[in-house]
């Protein structure tokens, strides 16, 4: 079991990242708040689903108690759970076919972002991008009657290690440095017009 310190934790593992922001904290047009954030794409046959619909109703429980069966089938009527049908987003690389998971942190507590050794990856790496395979470490937890979003099972995102490279999805990856010709001293624009 992957389960970590809390039983709605886990460490997801061998999913793919999209929107990405983790080196800097985005601002929803809406309302002006910054967070970190990504989506985690998985199979619909990925190994731990059912690990995940545990600690999503692990952290429901918490909330609601003996209310729960009944809240957790409004919830999933309502999409309002924390894995999703990627198929609601097939317009983006990667969603359709597959399950997907929006995890986010608040500006205050940026997400831990390792390589496969555990080093801190920075942005200048480039790592990790739109399509690469990552392990994540997310907490489920559970928002009731909020004014503005109401009742759902949230994600938080608490790191990244990148995992693996893949295609990368449309935004793309930095280039790579092997890509640049070697640029010699004196040579002028005009040598490479």
């Amino acid at each position: 079991m992957t389960t970590t310190s809390a039983p709605t934790r886990l460490m997801l593992r061998n999913v793919r990242l999209a929107f990405p922001a983790l080196f800097e904290p985005r601002v929803d047009a809406d309302t002006g708040r910054k967070s970190y954030g990504c989506a985690l794409i998985l199979p619909i046959d990925h190994p731990q689903i059912e690990e995940i619909n545990k600690a999503m109703d692990l952290a429901g429980q918490g909330k609601w108690a003996d209310k729960w069966p009944a809240t957790k089938k409004g919830l999933e009527k309502q999409d309002r759970m924390a894995l999703h049908d990627g198929d609601i987003k097939a317009k983006f690389d990667g969603y359709a076919g597959n399950l997907f998971i929006n995890a986010n942190s608040n500006e205050s507590t940026p997400p831990t972002v390792v390589d496969q050794s555990r080093n801190p990856l920075k942005r200048a790496s480039g790592k990790p991008y739109p399509g690469c395979y990552v392990n994540a470490s997310i907490e489920f937890w559970a928002q009731k009657d909020h004014p503005k979003g109401g009742s759902r099972i949230n994600a938080q995102l608490r790191g990244i290690q990148f995992l693996r490279d893949g295609d990368s999805f449309s935004a793309g990856r930095p280039a790579d440095a092997d890509e640049f010709e070697e640029v010699t001293d004196g040579a002028g624009a005009e040598d490479f017009a």
